[in-house]
């Protein structure tokens, strides 16, 4: 995002903008200094310029037209005959989004609608929608117009806005003082907290950040007295900066890796940060819990909390695929992130108030979302990501892909910039996840996550009042003056591989020699400031750098003369009035990025060339290329047509230039930050109101399993087979178990706490066969007819006293149905019958299955005490009175009981003497289908008399879009042994002596305040 007003470094190597020669602008030694408006949207950076990391947004795919992007409100009916790849409207697949949502106050239809009528006749999130427009258009929107629509959300008003880090860089004085200056690289974003946190709007808004890198600022203890020497002017880059003579050496700082900060230091800055009135913000302590005392806190290493959004993310999110590596440094990384989102989820939770609105920005906090959904099931949540989301290709290569897609599933609707990156996010949903998913969301775990595309803008207000100041004014003047009878093309970026300077230089190499008649009559002015981010950064740096410094001096060696050189190339930062003086003197505004998001340069550049009306030449592969459709778009690859491009902008009309500047200049001035954050919000809100009855199924807390599980001194725990311990395959005697199952559960069982039982569908001699050698697991099979006990031998009939006549009818009604469907067959229980159809036509046996589930309850379930049930390619026939519920209520009962069998009294004390509880303090109930429910619905009854309701964890395997009685769920069989693994304290092998998984390190550091050695 674009900053414009970045602090210009001191020094003797930076010099104002002064009328004077020309030649002496284009010394680099008077070069413009920082600049602040680097179109970066995304990067979350420390308040030193040189160590800010840069995110560079990536859209991936050309043709995107404005229709795309264009609200309701201003979209046009001849937009929808837009071409392109994504030219297709996306409105048109969003559900809550209808052209109806934006109603003049004359609809009728909208003024006969009370609220209490719309809840009445089941209010929709367009009629919301509506209803929030219409009160905006009438008068000033106030909280009362907001609760009016959707009353049966209860909204309290308060809006908690979530980013990475505080929009303030924090220094800490030696003197216990603390130092806020503004952090840069995400102007827009903050300008829409500020603009929320205003009178403007009815909201209470308040933001929960990180505080970010903590500088301690130190008094200097060598001289004061500058040299006039060029070892006193600081580098323009790590290639220029001077060299120390050894006496003149910099005193050596304190050691920054360790900060210790009082507690009542904290207290001031936690004051002031609150008391802030343009903005108010709670600030996150990310450390490890040893590192807190009552004393205060010590910080150290503070920036491994970005590491692997930077290392992981940033790259692969921006199409840049990282070298494998042993996964040693990745398991840490990740541990960390996990912390830092969880830390996040523990603040937002001191503030938060039910009817609250949390809104959570960007990928640092992917996980997130499900956090909060963990803790509070109906909470408010949305999830807006400012850089590019890969396609599933990409995606794919991240080994944590899973658990990041599952974090988001936490959110109500999430955003995004432009039309390919949301239709990215539902793929890789689908492909990855499995959901169901359409353009305009993914359907998950019994509810709707809606997915939206919300373009974000800039505050033009603010631009134009700094871009016309007298400051400005003179300095643009100044460089027309300098460059008069010149036309000056303006190119700003970093200095990055993404942002195609090399390609900018290239073709403009071109142009001079396709349009020699221009020569020494155009100028290139290219800033190119540092590339920020920390990884990798000296390589990209000197590689990119010297490419750059090898094109500049060949053009101006070729094209160029004693007295003009067509590139004047400055690898500085430019301060705010330099740099708006430099996109109003343009003649044209070229950005050439090959990998670019919402870049914000192009916006500020439209709206500087208010007057004078310079063309914008603008890559096709920047995120903005779809909102300005009125640009000059070109392929950055293709240099002869970029050379044809400038030419054509050159010798463009005044008729041409100014009609192209009044659409270019409509759209900025009205998609502005603030119509960005309102539409979203308002989207929000209405999909709240649409989705109010949906509750989404969290995906399983590790940390919070593993709490409970090392607090409860008798735990009982209750698996499903088929689809909960191995996957469901086509041959049901194909599903064994694997050598981790097997290595796990006896690992789990080998704790004399623990009771681990198998309840499953399976007959007992399949059961005795794969697991029966472990003799401390005990068995119920049949769905509950036969069981044994942990140590036992024998199995128990529990339905021997049944009247079993029932069976011969129902084979006589599974045979018909094999006969009809090749590949289906009836297996044989003592109990139950089950007929198969997993290796039939999926279409034929489906149907068969209706007719016959229809046929079995219409004639043998009225005569006879029996239930029929569907299940995973199968039905199945057993009594009534026999089901895997009536198994988990005689263990609860039976493990209830100090007394209980198989463990007994024998839990009262450890080996070292120590007393231990003996209450059932801990359940884990995993299940994966229908019958599982049972056991579901029978530990929910429990709920409040035997069990206690943080003791039971019930999950749901595979639940995709179902609705279930579980508590959690988790996505296959795999995560399932994985939290086993995580409570027995086992590796991927099964084995104690094995590392613990990623995700199973990240659930252990997040209870124990620290990643495990």
């Amino acid at each position: 995002m674009s900053d414009q007003s970045q602090q210009t470094p001191k020094g003797p190597g930076q010099l104002p903008i002064i009328p004077g020669s020309r030649d002496s602008l284009r010394d680099p030694r008077t070069a413009f200094g920082e600049n602040p408006a680097e179109g970066d949207t995304n990067s979350s950076s420390p308040d030193l310029a040189h160590q800010r990391p840069t995110n560079i947004n990536v859209p991936v795919t050309p043709g995107i037209y404005q229709a795309t992007y264009k609200t309701p409100a201003i979209q046009d009916s001849n937009d929808s005959q837009s071409r392109g790849y994504f030219s297709r409207d996306p409105r048109q697949h969003d559900r809550p989004c209808q052209s109806s949502d934006w109603a003049s106050p004359s609809d009728e239809s909208w003024r006969s609608s009370s609220p209490a009528d719309l809840i009445r006749d089941n209010m929709s999130g367009e009629e919301v929608l509506r209803r929030m427009s219409q009160a905006a258009s009438s008068h000033t929107e106030t909280l009362a117009d907001i609760k009016s629509a959707a009353p049966d959300l209860a909204l309290t008003g308060n809006i908690i806005s979530v980013t990475f880090t505080t929009p303030h860089t924090i220094k800490y004085r030696s003197d216990g003082e603390w130092e806020l200056g503004t952090r840069y690289g995400l102007s827009a974003l903050f300008d829409s907290f500020v603009y929320l946190s205003s009178d403007e709007v009815p909201w209470n808004h308040s933001v929960v950040a990180w505080t970010g890198e903590i500088e301690c600022s130190f008094e200097k203890t060598a001289s004061t007295v500058e040299s006039n020497d060029s070892t006193s002017m600081p580098g323009l880059s790590h290639l220029t900066a001077p060299v120390p003579i050894d006496d003149d050496l910099p005193p050596t700082p304190p050691n920054s890796d360790s900060l210790f900060i009082s507690r009542d230091h904290q207290k001031a800055l936690e004051r002031r940060l609150a008391e802030d009135k343009r903005l108010k913000t709670i600030p996150v302590w990310l450390s490890d819990d040893n590192d807190v005392e009552d004393e205060g806190i010590t910080l150290h290493d503070q920036d491994r909390w970005r590491r692997y959004a930077e290392h992981a993310l940033y790259p692969l999110f921006h199409y840049k695929q990282q070298e494998p590596s042993d996964g040693r440094a990745d398991r840490i990384e990740w541990a960390n992130y996990y912390r830092a989102n969880l830390q996040f989820a523990n603040k937002i939770m001191e503030v938060y108030k039910p009817g609250d609105i949390v809104v959570i920005h960007d990928y640092y906090l992917l996980l997130l979302p499900s956090m909060l959904r963990q803790r509070v099931p109906n909470m408010y949540i949305s999830f807006f990501l400012h850089c590019p989301f890969p396609s599933s290709e990409y995606l794919r290569c991240l080994p944590r892909r899973k658990e990041l897609l599952e974090g988001l599933m936490g959110s109500n609707l999430i955003g995004f910039q432009s039309y390919s990156y949301s239709r990215h996010f539902t793929s890789c949903c689908t492909r990855i996840l499995d959901f169901p998913s359409d353009a305009s969301g993914v359907d998950a775990f019994g509810a709707r996550v809606e997915v939206g595309v919300y373009p974000i803008g800039i505050d033009t207000e603010r631009v134009l009042k700094l871009a016309w100041s007298d400051e400005v004014s003179e300095k643009c003047h100044a460089l027309k003056e300098m460059y008069k009878g010149t036309k000056i093309i303006v190119g700003r970026d970093r200095l990055d591989s993404v942002r195609g300077v090399t390609q900018k230089l290239m073709a403009f190499n071109r142009f001079l020699e396709m349009y020699p008649e221009w020569r020494e009559k155009v100028v290139l002015i290219q800033v190119t400031s540092p590339t920020s981010r920390k990884e990798g950064k000296e390589e990209a740096e000197t590689k990119i750098a010297s490419k750059v410094n090898e094109l500049v001096t060949k053009i101006n060696g070729e094209y160029g003369s004693l007295g003009f050189s067509p590139v004047q190339h400055y690898p500085q930062y430019l301060a705010p009035d330099e740099y708006f003086a430099l996109l109003r003197a343009a003649d044209i505004g070229l950005i050439t990025s090959v990998r670019d998001g919402m870049n914000t340069t192009s916006l500020e550049y439209v709206v500087c060339q208010r007057d004078t009306h310079g063309p914008l030449i603008l890559s096709e592969f920047s995120g903005t290329a779809g909102s300005l459709r009125d640009a000059i778009h070109i392929n950055p690859w293709d240099l002869s047509n970029v050379a044809k491009q400038i030419n054509n902008a050159l010798t463009m009309s005044p008729e041409m230039r100014q009609s192209m500047q009044s659409n270019l200049y409509t759209h900025v001035t009205t998609q502005t930050v603030q119509s960005w954050i309102t539409k979203f919000l308002r989207k929000l809100v209405g999909t709240l109101a649409a989705s109010r009855n949906e509750n989404a199924t969290p995906v399983l807390d590790g940390t919070s399993l593993l709490e409970q599980y090392r607090a409860a001194g008798k735990r009982l725990f209750m698996f499903d087979y088929d689809g909960t311990l191995t996957p469901i395959v086509r041959d049901p005697q194909a599903a064994i178990p694997s050598e981790r199952v097997i290595q796990t559960i006896k690992a789990l069982a080998s704790d004399e706490r623990n009771a681990v039982w198998i309840i499953s569908g399976r007959d007992q001699e399949f059961l005795q066969q794969h697991l029966g050698h472990i003799q401390s697991i005990g068995f119920s099979a049949e769905h509950g007819s036969f069981i044994r006990y942990p140590g036992a031998t024998t199995w128990e009939n529990l339905a021997e006293k049944l009247d079993m006549s029932w069976q011969a009818e129902v084979v006589n009604v599974f045979q018909k149905y094999t006969d009809r469907v090749p590949g289906s067959f009836i297996e044989r229980k003592r109990c139950a019958l089950t007929w198969h159809y997993r290796q039939a036509d999926p279409e034929q046996g489906a149907h068969a299955a209706t007719a016959a589930f229809d046929e079995l309850k219409s004639t043998i379930a009225k005569k006879w005490e029996v239930d029929v049930m569907t299940g995973k390619a199968n039905l199945e026939v057993r009594p009534t009175f026999i089901n895997k519920g009536e198994i988990a209520k005689r263990l609860v009962h039976q493990y209830s009981s100090k007394s209980a069998r198989q463990t007994g009294d024998k839990n009262a004390t450890q080996q070292d003497g120590a007393k231990v509880n003996t209450e059932l303090g801990f359940v884990l109930c995993c299940g994966d289908d229908f019958t599982d429910e049972d056991m579901f619905r029978s530990l929910n009854g429990l709920t409040g008399t035997h069990l206690e309701s943080d003791h039971v964890f019930t999950v749901s395997v595979g639940a995709k879009n179902k609705v279930t009685l579980a508590k959690w769920h988790v996505l296959e069989p795999e995560d399932v042994v994985d939290r086993v693994a995580l409570l027995a304290g086992v590796g991927l092998g099964g084995e104690a002596t094995e590392h613990l998984s990623q995700v199973n390190l990240a659930a252990m550091a997040g209870l124990e305040g620290r990643v495990p050695a």
